[in-house]
């Protein structure tokens, strides 16, 4: 809100409820001024604020007392609006920005203002005047001055207004005209101020202008001349001479004093000027010897500002008495430098050079001014006369102090001449005096280095501006010619410039580096110190400043990789080298001493097992690696160095075992206790087993081949080299029933390759209704050379060609002896009745192979009534060993013998009629007894692996061996 200054009270500012956007009526929410209640008042119901009782005056509120902007005078105050019964509150803050009116009139100082000017200032001169002031501001603050000149309207004066930096008017006097005080003394005028309110407010006051007088006369001596004799030592007060001067100023300007103006020492000691009268008398006795003449000046001086003189001169001249020795005046002489008493004679003068004036006088006069002198002592100077004149006075002479003999400073510095003179009379006055001839140097001296070759060591990583050496070089010659400035300078040997890295102090010499060095990057610096003294011509000389560059532990070994990966074959013998680590540290000396140690990877894998060696960073293993146990190595390599502290680095190493063919495979199916059921009537391709081989090697160590190396003499299997399949290739024939014993070999591809046998037993049958009996052939089977065939019925061939004979004969002599055929029959059948089966004998009943008989026979019936058999080769049983301790089998269709040896079977197709080969095995003669290896597999084993076999895959029992590839099928019998 604005509220303009000095308003009455109950003076309307502002709604804050409708500024707040509040509604107010229904007397739910009112409102209460927390702060500013001094000036400020508000309607509890209607948020009405208005002004108080209080007048506001702007110009005495304490915070706006400095305050000239407008908006930065203000009364804060703060508002609470309330609800019902205080329910809630909320608190604003407002602001009511004063005003300012014109409530003020300027005022100057004081009434009458007082300048004081002096005459004759010259047009144009400037006097500053007070400056009123207006406890308003802005436009109601003052706005110009006015002067108001005098009826006449001929003022000499006019009035000029000045803007201050800060914003103010600063009135100024301005002198138009000329001032005599003579003609008037002073000026009355009437300075006004205005503001700029409206209605504008104005004051005035009186200006009074005084006119000051000037010193414009000046005081006039009566002679310029005054001239006096007087006798020396005359008495202290007595009167020379009276001084007299005329002003023709009044006052101060016109009151005259006397001083002494242009006079020396001298005459201000021997003599008194009264300043009122002007008389001049003696104040200490005078000495003709010590001053013949007195000759000054006095000044008459009045008393104006600023003040008028004139000057009169006054000679004195002073009768002389005998009364005085010889005196011996040395002076220089040329440009040889005497001062106090020294002369400064250069080294390299040559002898006979005049070094110095010698004057010799007597203040007397006659015979006893008359000297004779001469040189004391044994140096090398002599006096000779100046001149030969014969004009020259004899109470004064003058001689030249010359050389005798050569000067060198180097051997002596200072001779100290003494010159004796002695007058004429009587008796005789003699006096001396010394000259201290100090032998001046010449720069005949080149500075010189104690060394030619300087050799600094300093470290690295220094600070900028540290001091690497002081360098020092001596002068023999002194003063200026031995004052020595240094400099850098490149080695002869180097053409790079120095002050990029080093500086020196000119004076002292020191050697300081500006950059900081790193031994790695450059080990040695080389440059040239010169060292120049400040002789004309100036001389120098020079050494060789070596800095070798001194190492610290700044870098860390490092390894070439962060991650070495070796290579390495398995069954490596222990304690050789694996690997080797290159790591490498930029320091030298001790700081790049490395120490190489292994450290431990994940789970600690290669604790104890590699050590390295610290000189070439050979990693050793020491133990034998197995890839099958572990493939792989990772572990840390750690570097320390030896500096202090010191400094490591790590670097992984991953070590991988590289694969041998150690390993030769491990057939995992079928067990060489198990077999597999054939139908008869599988058709070709049909696949019989496969052959399930691991390797624990990798790679073509782990590439396996598969091939049957026996037991296959007829060719009807063929097994895949790659899966390991095994598939009927050949048809079936009446001599293939039976057990057939397949030797698989199994190889890797490693060199040399590795390989494993192991058997596959094919039981060609329809069916299996007696396992027991495949069983124990299987079981003789294991105990069977390998090089013995055993494939199909061993009994085929020999019934073959007995079933011939017995056809020959009986077409021989069927029609002559039919009785002896029936009877052959009758007993056979009798045979087969009383004994049952034999083995090697033929059941024509039971053979696979369709019988030879007359097609119109009708086939036997089952003694049980059943229907004839089911087809022919309609199932193949897979056999494995049975389950230890009789074991249920879950899997369905598998079904577990009565008898604890006996295997089981699970029929694929066929059903309970297929015929049962196996009686053609029956045999009641036990088996042979049969010992077999140790290393042998174990007939109750299920899944026995061949790698279990003896080494030369073969069998230790009973019976021959016989060729794997032969075509002969083994008796059982």
């Amino acid at each position: 809100y604005r509220l303009a200054e000095e308003g009455p009270a109950d003076i309307r500012i502002g709604n804050v409820a409708s500024d707040l956007g509040i509604v107010t009526g229904s007397g739910e929410v009112t409102f209460s001024l927390e702060s500013g209640s001094d000036y400020l008042k508000i309607d509890n119901m209607t948020g009405e604020l208005s002004t108080t009782e209080r007048r506001i005056d702007r110009e005495k509120l304490p915070q706006c007392q400095m305050i000239f902007d407008e908006n930065e005078c203000f009364l804060d105050f703060e508002v609470s609006v309330i609800g019902p019964s205080q329910s809630w509150v909320d608190l604003f803050e407002g602001r009511v920005i004063i005003l300012d009116i014109n409530d003020n009139t300027p005022t100057f100082p004081s009434p009458v203002l007082t300048l004081t000017v002096e005459e004759n200032r010259p047009v144009g001169t400037l006097y500053l005047l007070p400056t009123a002031t207006d406890r308003d501001f802005g436009r109601n603050g003052i706005e110009r001055y006015e002067l108001l000149q005098e009826p006449s309207g001929d003022s000499v004066f006019e009035l000029q207004v000045a803007d201050t930096l800060d914003g103010e008017k600063q009135p100024q006097l301005i002198v138009k005209g000329a001032l005599d005080r003579e003609q008037r003394d002073s000026y009355e005028l009437s300075l006004r101020v205005r503001d700029g309110g409206d209605p504008a407010r104005s004051s005035q006051a009186i200006l009074r202008v005084l006119i000051t007088d000037v010193n414009d006369n000046s005081p006039r001596f009566e002679k310029s001349v005054y001239e006096a004799d007087l006798a020396e030592n005359s008495s202290p007060g007595t009167p020379i001479l009276q001084l007299r001067a005329t002003d023709l100023d009044v006052g101060v300007n016109g009151q005259i004093e006397y001083v002494f103006g242009a006079a020396t020492e001298s005459v201000r000691r021997l003599l008194r000027l009264d300043e009122t009268s002007g008389w001049l008398s003696v104040l200490h006795r005078i000495d003709r010897e010590e001053v013949n003449q007195l000759r000054f000046t006095v000044m008459a001086r009045d008393r104006g500002q600023p003040p008028k003189t004139d000057k009169a001169t006054v000679v004195l001249n002073i009768r002389d008495e005998n009364d005085n020795v010889p005196t011996i005046d040395i002076r220089k002489i040329g440009r040889i430098p005497l001062r106090d008493g020294v002369a400064s004679v250069a080294e390299d003068v040559l002898v006979d050079t005049p070094i110095a004036l010698v004057q010799v006088s007597d203040r007397d006069q006659g015979e006893n001014g008359v000297v004779t002198c001469t040189v004391v002592g044994d140096v090398p100077f002599q006096l000779k006369p100046a001149s030969e004149g014969e004009g020259e006075p004899q109470n004064k002479r003058k001689y030249f102090l010359h050389t005798s003999a050569p000067l060198d400073y180097e051997a002596v510095r200072d001779y100290n001449v003494v010159i004796v003179a002695v007058d004429s009379g009587s008796p005789s006055l003699s006096s001396n005096n010394s000259l201290l001839v100090r032998v001046g140097d010449t720069n005949d001296n080149p500075p010189v280095f104690s060394q030619a070759v300087l050799e600094v060591s300093f470290p690295e990583n220094n600070l900028p501006g540290e001091r690497v050496a002081t360098v020092v070089a001596t002068d023999a010659d002194s003063g200026k010619n031995a004052e020595i400035t240094y400099s850098l300078e490149a080695s002869p040997l180097s053409s790079e410039a120095p002050g990029s890295i080093f500086s020196i102090d000119p004076d002292s010499g020191d050697v300081s580096v500006q950059a900081v060095l790193d031994r790695e990057q450059r080990d040695t610096y080389e440059f040239q110190v010169t060292a120049r003294d400040k002789g004309v011509p100036s001389l120098q000389g020079s050494t060789t400043v070596l800095v070798r560059v001194a190492d610290r532990n700044d870098n860390e070994p490092r390894f070439m990789q962060d991650v070495f990966t070796f290579y390495v074959k398995e069954n490596l013998q222990p304690n050789s080298p694996v690997g080797m680590v290159t790591v490498m540290d930029f320091d030298k000396g001790r700081n790049a001493e490395l120490s190489l140690s292994i450290q431990p990877g994940d789970h600690d894998q290669a604790a104890g097992i590699f050590s390295i060696e610290n000189d070439t960073g050979t990693i050793f293993s020491t133990v034998s690696f197995d890839r099958e146990q572990q493939t792989s190595y990772t572990f840390k390599v750690k570097a320390v160095d030896g500096g202090e502290p010191p400094r490591s680095a790590t670097a992984t190493v991953s070590l991988f075992v590289m694969d041998e063919n150690d390993n030769a495979p491990t057939v995992t199916f079928p067990s060489n206790s198990s077999y597999t059921v054939l139908p008869p009537s599988s058709n070709m391709r049909t696949v019989v087993a496969t052959v399930v081989a691991t390797d624990a090697d990798t790679g073509l160590n782990a590439d396996l081949n598969y091939s049957i190396v026996g037991g296959n003499p007829f060719k009807l299997f063929e097994i895949d080299p790659t899966s390991g399949v095994v598939s009927l290739v050949g048809k079936l024939a009446p001599k293939h029933y039976g057990l057939h014993r397949l030797v698989v070999q199994v190889n890797d591809s490693g060199q040399p390759p590795q390989s494993t046998t192991a058997l596959l037993h094919v039981f060609v049958n329809e069916s299996l209704s007696n396992a027991t009996v495949v069983e124990s052939q299987v079981a003789r089977s294991l105990h069977t050379p390998l090089a013995q065939d055993i494939a199909g019925d061993p009994s085929y061939e020999l019934s073959k060609q007995r079933l011939s004979i017995v056809i020959g004969v009986v077409a021989g002599i069927m029609t002559v002896i039919l009785l002896i055929l029936v009877v052959v029959m009758a007993r056979y059948c009798r045979s087969k009745g009383k004994h049952g089966y034999e083995a090697g004998k033929k059941d024509h009943e039971d053979f696979f192979t369709p019988q030879q008989h007359d097609k119109a026979k009708k086939p036997k019936k089952d003694k049980k009534g059943k229907k004839g058999k089911q087809p022919l080769y309609s199932s193949i049983v897979t056999v494995e060993a049975s389950k230890p301790n009789g074991q249920r089998y879950d899997s369905v269709n598998e079904k577990l013998s009565d008898s604890p040896g006996m295997g089981r079977y699970r029929s694929v197709n066929g059903g309970p009629g297929s015929p049962d080969l196996a009686r053609h095995y029956k045999s009641s003669s036990p088996l042979p007894t049969v010992q077999l290896h140790p290393q042998s597999p174990t007939a109750g084993k299920k899944h026995q692996a061949v790698q279990d076999l003896p080494p030369a895959n073969t069998f230790v029992g009973a019976g021959d061996n016989i060729s794997i590839g032969s075509d002969h099928c083994s008796e059982y019998s």
